[in-house]
């Protein structure tokens, strides 16, 4: 593979940088007095963002009259702006995209704290090191770029932590946050709630329909249930239930495979990727009576709103990043990965999901929907 040059230089100037910096920026020098401006940083994807919301909130308590200012993906921004917990938001923009414009913005802002809960590296550290703020907390801090962290005298990887929430409140904790409420944080705004009323309407779902949604795709091929299969159990819930309409949820450039599906299931399918703003996403998984998701985002969202979920894991741990809370709402189906070491992002045909059956779904979701 293929190194950027941009990370080599920026290396050895970090090591150079940190070496004649006189700050005195180790934990044991950290005071919580003295914090007036806070980044907080979960710049991946949705439900990875969504993870870091329970540490926020308690950065937020901790510090009732810091300036609290988040990085987050430009790409799904939109979902956290009206997040009651922030102050504003500097988008990331992927990889070393506008990543000086953002230091420059990141300075203005004279940044006493930094907590790295969710960020892509080689990119996460030294932008909150280079953002002038003297104290920088993250776990893991395994990476190149530990010498920069505040936490750098005890490394602890991944497999110190049982959930992704876990992780993220370890971090809120180093900067003398507790937490008390570990529940996802995603208010669902009264135009957002009018946007999905609407939606429906306009597709002619009417009040006496049960909705429920179908999440076709995910972040990778290995995290995706089979085309057939999401076919074939839309077919058998209509047959089962009259009054049952499915939404399937998933990102514009999703719209056509997600259309194939609901073509294919019939006319009480329909299609809302590439249909509503992402904002409004939460306001129509409200109103689902379920969601047979993967390890997605979307899953999250359902999640945090308080929509049951039936979840399709196998390359991934439902341990570690599946849902976390009010466990007698949700149905994780979990299988076996087959290959070893896993595919993952490189896989091209995900084996291990073919585990799953439409059978085993079909009567995870039926309790669901009162069947």
């Amino acid at each position: 593979m293929r190194l950027n040059p941009i990370d080599a230089l920026l290396f050895v100037f970090l090591k150079l940088a940190k070496a004649l910096d006189p700050r005195k920026t180790g934990q044991q020098y950290f005071d919580p007095i003295v914090i007036k401006n806070i980044l907080v940083v979960s710049s991946t994807a949705i439900g990875d963002t969504l993870l870091s919301t329970p540490a926020i909130r308690a950065v937020r308590e901790r510090y009732p009259d810091a300036r609290i200012i988040a990085h987050f993906n430009a790409d799904n921004m939109e979902l956290f702006e009206n997040n009651p917990h922030i102050d504003g938001i500097v988008p990331y923009y992927g990889g070393y995209k506008r990543f000086f414009k953002t230091i420059a913005r990141f300075r203005k802002h004279k940044f006493d704290l930094a907590l790295i809960f969710h960020g892509n590296e080689p990119q996460a550290t030294p932008a909150a090191y280079l953002s002038g703020a003297p104290f920088i907390f993250k776990l893991p801090n395994v990476s190149k770029y530990g010498f920069l962290l505040s936490n750098n005298r005890q490394t602890l990887g991944w497999q110190a932590f049982k959930h992704g929430t876990d992780q993220r409140s370890a971090v809120a904790e180093l900067a003398d946050c507790k937490i008390k409420d570990k529940r996802m944080v995603l208010p669902i705004s009264d135009s957002s709630a009018a946007a999905a009323q609407r939606f429906l309407q306009d597709n002619g779902v009417s009040e006496k329909d049960i909705v429920i949604g179908f999440q076709v795709g995910a972040s990778t091929l290995s995290r995706m249930w089979f085309k057939d299969r999401f076919i074939e159990l839309g077919k058998r819930l209509v047959d089962a239930a009259p009054n049952l309409r499915i939404v399937l949820t998933g990102s514009p450039r999703e719209s056509s495979y997600c259309a194939e599906i609901a073509q294919a299931i019939g006319d009480r399918a329909i299609v809302s990727s590439g249909q509503m703003a992402l904002r409004h996403l939460p306001a129509l998984i409200s109103g689902f009576r379920a969601l047979v998701t993967g390890d997605t985002g979307t899953m999250h969202v359902a999640v945090a709103v308080g929509t049951p979920v039936v979840a399709l894991f196998a390359v991934a741990d439902a341990e570690k990043s599946g849902p976390y809370y009010d466990l007698a709402r949700h149905t994780v189906i979990q299988k076996q990965k087959i290959c070893d070491p896993c595919a993952s992002k490189r896989c091209e045909y995900q084996r291990c999901m073919e585990a799953i059956t439409v059978d085993e779904v079909f009567e995870a979701v039926k309790p669901l929907l009162r069947l």
